[in-house]
C-alpha cells in the first residue's frame, strides 16, 4: 500500500489537523509528516494528532518526525525541560568522564524516547554531526558535540544505536557538514571556502560509516566542489555523499522553505530531486507552498520503499 505515497515530508499549521490539511494528506499522500512546537500543546493532544494522521494512511508505523535535540532545539518544551542538555554539554562530559557520560546520555535518550513514543513520533532528526568551528555562525554552536570530528563521530554512533535500540529512527544532519557556516542558512546562503583535504579530514569524516537510515542535507555551498549550488541542489556534493562518505540510505533535504535556497518552492523542490535527494522536506505548514511541493514530488521509488521497510523493522 505504500507505493502511492509521494517523496516529500510536510509540516502542519497548528495543534489540530485542519480540514484542508486532511484533504491535502488524502490527496497527495506525503511520505511523512514533521511536527514542531506550534503543533504541540500537551501529551494527549499530540497523541490525538498523530493517531489522526496515521488513521488517514491506515498505517500504524507511518513516519512522523520531530527535531528533538535538547538544548535550544526542544520542540517538547511545554512538558520537557531540556535546556542544559545541549550537544556541547554531552560532548564535554564525554571528554571528562566516559562512564558518567554514558549514564547521563542514556538517561536523556530514554526520557526523550519515552515522550516520543507516548505522543506517537517514530523519527527524531538527530544526531547533529556538524563539527563546531571557531568564528562560525551560532546556528550550530552548542548543538554540536565537539570541534573534534572523531568525538562527534563517536557520540553520533552511540546516539544512533541508543535510539535504534529504543525503536526510534535517527536522522544524521546536516550532511556533509554545516559547522563551518559563517551565516545562518535559515536566512542566508553560507559559503564554505575550505579546501577539500580539510573537509575530508574533519567535517565530512564525522558522517562516515553511520548506521542511520536517514540523513538530512546542508543548505550551503562548498566552493571547492560546486561553486553554484548548495549541497541540497548539488549533483557533485550528493555524489560525494554517496561515494566518499558512503551514505547509502535515504537522503532528505533540509527544509526547502529556508532562505538559503534562492528559488521558488517549485524550483527548490525540482532541483533537490534532480541533484539526487530522495525526499524533500517542507516545514512551515503553508498550504499553498505544500501544494507546489506535492506537485513536483515523484511517487516514492523502489529504493525508498525498501528503505522504509527497513525503517519499519527498526521501530517494530
Amino acid at each position: 500500500m505504500m507505493d502511492d505515497r509521494k517523496s516529500f515530508i510536510v509540516g502542519l499549521k497548528s495543534t489540530k489537523l485542519l480540514i484542508k490539511e486532511k484533504k491535502f494528506l488524502i490527496k497527495h499522500k506525503p511520505w511523512g509528516i514533521i511536527l514542531f512546537s506550534r503543533n504541540i500543546k500537551n501529551i494527549a493532544q499530540v497523541k490525538k494528532l498523530t493517531d489522526e494522521i496515521r488513521k488517514i494512511f491506515n498505517d500504524k508505523k507511518y513516519p512522523i518526525l520531530i527535531d528533538q535535540e535538547g538544548g535550544r532545539v526542544n520542540r517538547l518544551s511545554k512538558f520537557f525541560k531540556a535546556d542544559k542538555f545541549t550537544g556541547e554539554f554531552f560532548g564535554n562530559l564525554y571528554l571528562k568522564d566516559k562512564k558518567e557520560f554514558y549514564t547521563e546520555y542514556k538517561k536523556f535518550i530514554n526520557k526523550t524516547v519515552l515522550l516520543l513514543k507516548t505522543v506517537g513520533i517514530n523519527i527524531n532528526t538527530l544526531p547533529v554531526l556538524d563539527v563546531r568551528s571557531k568564528g562560525s555562525s551560532s546556528i550550530i554552536g552548542d548543538r554540536a558535540f565537539s570541534g573534534n570530528a572523531k568525538i562527534v563521530s563517536q557520540i553520533g554512533d552511540i546516539c544512533i544505536k541508543e535510539f535504534h535500540n529504543n525503536k526510534i529512527a535517527a536522522v544524521i544532519k546536516h550532511i556533509p557538514g554545516h559547522g563551518l557556516a559563517k551565516v545562518d542558512s535559515h536566512k542566508k546562503t553560507p559559503t564554505i571556502n575550505k579546501e577539500l583535504r580539510h573537509l575530508n579530514n574533519n567535517d565530512f569524516m564525522a558522517f562516515k560509516n553511520k548506521n542511520s537510515l536517514f540523513a538530512m542535507t546542508a543548505h550551503l555551498i562548498y566552493k571547492n566542489i560546486d561553486k553554484v549550488n548548495t549541497a541540497t541542489h548539488s549533483k557533485k556534493v550528493i555524489k560525494l555523499i554517496r561515494n566518499q562518505i558512503k551514505f547509502k540510505n535515504i537522503l532528505m533535504s533540509d527544509d526547502i522553505s529556508m532562505k538559503s535556497l534562492k528559488g521558488s518552492i517549485a524550483i527548490n523542490t525540482k532541483k533537490s530531486f534532480s541533484a539526487g535527494c530522495d525526499l524533500v522536506l517542507h516545514c512551515n505548514g503553508n498550504l499553498k507552498e505544500m501544494n507546489d511541493v506535492a506537485l513536483y514530488s515523484p511517487f516514492i521509488s523502489k529504493f525508498i520503499i525498501k528503505k522504509t521497510s527497513q525503517f519499519y523493522k527498526i521501530i517494530s
